[in-house]
């Protein structure tokens, strides 16, 4: 078997829409819109620079069924400059971008290959470019066969069989099988349970890499007979998907050894930093902290664009600030007029403050108050056990939001809210509880003295 080099990306979402970044200046609201392009045309750049063999794209290339006259071109215009380079691409549909959304009547280049929905095919992967078609040439030792690629395209936006237990090696071939699969391994409860399968399945299948798509965290499932990569997407949407964007170029030895290099891909990068109040006192130390933390992702900035989330922890008396109504997003506006007019003097990039996250609290012992026998005691002892216990969760969450569930859409609405951020929201109420009675408390004491 020869050695080769391929390219394996996932979930390029082109044409994603931004939500909520209605606040960003014009100017840099286009880049977040260009931003899934850009790393399109990122990915391209680095086949061509590194001499990838081939490209195998596992799903959801576009963002939604109904994709988008503009995503198709850009995707048509990229492919042709693959074309150019002799370097293949293998594409699956995931659920964003099935078979039956609407498309457009366009040509495809010769090096591109849709995977059918039907039923699981393989594909003869030939040095140079070459196709199945070249199977004589391939015979006569003029043509140099590289790998088998498997994949299964979604037909509708929902696959919810178990195509896996289908890919299946080419009867006597000793040559690379790679499996484009999108979907769900072992049930990860964050997304939808589409192509369901279970890790053992893949790695008992006779394929050599599995190279999948639909989860858009980065993550090896396993290493080396076969691998079992997630590569993520090529281009973070909301700060739910902080850190690199990118995909895996993929070197694979005579002796089918691999060996896998990340490269990111992303124009804009989402960032979220935890940054302590402890031992800070005054209002300034704090924007000092933030000012300091704001430098430090400006040294690494390596000409994206960052939106960053800070998220405020510890406890320590600047908590109190944090409460009062306005203080947050006061600092917020600040931050971004600063450095919007630090990026217009020096003409460089943009660092967006998307939020400021409080997750502080007074600087109290919380062993000694969980012993208190006293309300604060018992308030922080009952919402402490509710964050281990499903069902008092629940029973609480009911209890306080039953006043706003009238109808089944606000019902829906309410419970999607509490799913994604309930034990936030639990642990503000503790917090702010705290203050209340405290300043209750010395409101009391300060009475009482008089």
């Amino acid at each position: 078997m020869a050695s080769f080099r391929f390219l394996h990306a996932a979930d390029l979402h082109l044409d994603s829409p931004f939500r909520g970044m209605a606040q960003v200046p014009e100017s840099y609201r286009e880049r977040l819109r260009e931003s899934t392009f850009t790393a399109f045309s990122n990915l391209i750049d680095l086949a061509i620079r590194e001499h990838v063999d081939f490209i195998v794209l596992s799903g959801d290339i576009y963002d939604a069924s109904d994709r988008s006259l503009r995503a198709q071109l850009r995707l048509q215009r990229g492919l042709s400059r693959l074309a150019g380079h002799h370097i293949p691409v293998y594409i699956i549909h995931g659920n964003h971008d099935p078979e039956d959304g609407v498309q457009a009547q366009l040509d495809w280049p010769a090096n591109v290959h849709f995977f059918g929905s039907k039923e699981v095919t393989a594909k003869t992967v030939f040095r140079g470019g070459r196709s199945q078609v070249d199977t004589d040439a391939a015979a006569e030792g003029s043509v140099e066969p590289l790998a088998v690629v498997c994949g299964i395209s979604y037909a509708s936006m929902a696959l919810n069989d178990n195509v896996a237990k289908s890919y299946q090696r080419l009867p006597h071939s000793e040559l690379y099988h790679i499996g484009l699969l999108h979907g769900n391994v072992d049930g990860d409860p964050n997304h939808d349970n589409y192509a369901p399968c279970a890790k053992r399945e893949l790695i008992e299948s006779g394929i050599d890499y599995w190279a999948l798509g639909h989860i858009h965290m980065r993550e090896i499932l396993h290493e080396q007979e076969p691998w079992i990569v997630y590569p993520g997407n090529i281009q973070g949407r909301s700060v739910k998907e902080h850190g690199a964007k990118g995909c895996y170029i993929v070197d694979v030895a005579a002796d089918k050894q691999a060996e896998l290099t990340f490269c990111p891909l992303d124009d804009v990068r989402w960032h979220v930093v935890n940054l302590s109040i402890e031992g800070v006192n005054t209002e300034q130390e704090l924007k000092n902290r933030l000012d300091l933390a704001m430098e430090r992702l400006r040294e690494t900035s390596e000409d994206r664009m960052k939106i960053v989330r800070f998220m405020m922890t510890g406890r320590g008396p600047l908590h109190r600030k944090l409460e009062q109504p306005g203080f947050v997003q006061e600092l917020l506006q600040a931050l971004r007029e600063e450095e919007e007019h630090r990026a217009e003097a020096s003409e460089s990039y943009l660092i967006w403050v998307e939020s400021l996250q409080v997750q502080t609290g007074l600087a109290l012992d919380m062993e000694t108050l969980k012993e208190q026998d006293s309300f604060l005691g018992e308030l922080f002892r009952l919402s402490i056990q509710a964050e281990q216990d499903v069902d008092l969760f629940t029973e609480l969450m009911n209890e306080s939001l039953i006043s706003v569930q009238g109808t089944a859409r606000l019902r829906q609405l309410t419970e999607d809210m509490v799913n994604s951020e309930g034990q936030t929201w639990l642990e503000r109420a503790r917090e702010l509880a705290a203050v209340l009675l405290e300043d209750a408390s010395e409101g009391q004491a300060g009475g009482d003295a008089s």
